[in-house]
């Protein structure tokens, strides 16, 4: 973590930073993200998860296996997805959400009609809930994510055609 201006080890932050660091750390627990980074006011926080090396590492395999290419074919899926005219992608990493609280009806499902502006669902960040509004109106025709799912800057959400 650094801040701007003076990145001398003697600095001091305040308990204000001191609380968005600690909400950062709490948001990497939440979504099982690897590392986040923050720039505002003057100061970039940069909150990362220490990675074990031994989790990387893959394990004998006493015989081999037939090779697929299914990792591969799940990739070019998701990139194609991102491409598609229609996608709805993540303003923001998060939480995805269908309903507006547990056990409520969904905002949408596949097949439903929905209009410029209408909210498709809620992305949390920073036990902050943000409702994400329809781009077109249209049809949903896909949800991409699962309820509850993390999800990153970008990723694509839903598909309205």
């Amino acid at each position: 973590m650094a801040r701007q201006p003076d990145d001398s080890p003697n600095a001091k932050f305040s308990s204000d930073d001191s609380a968005l660091i600690r909400e950062l750390a709490l948001l990497l627990d939440e979504t099982s993200l690897s590392e986040i980074e923050i720039e505002r006011a003057g100061l970039r926080v940069r909150v990362a998860r220490n990675i074990s090396v031994a989790a990387a590492v893959p394990m004998p395999i006493q015989h081999a296996a037939p090779v697929t290419a299914a990792p591969a074919a799940a990739s070019a899926a998701a990139a194609d997805l991102s491409k598609h005219p229609g996608v709805v992608p993540s303003p923001m990493v998060g939480t995805a959400y269908w309903a507006p609280e547990p056990g409520a009806k969904p905002f949408i499902e596949v097949g439903s009609k929905v209009s410029v502006g209408q909210t498709l669902l809620i992305i949390e960040a920073m036990k902050t809930m943000n409702q994400i509004p329809s781009p077109r109106a249209g049809t949903v025709t896909q949800i991409l994510v699962e309820d509850g799912q993390p999800v990153e800057f970008g990723e694509p959400l839903v598909i309205i055609e």
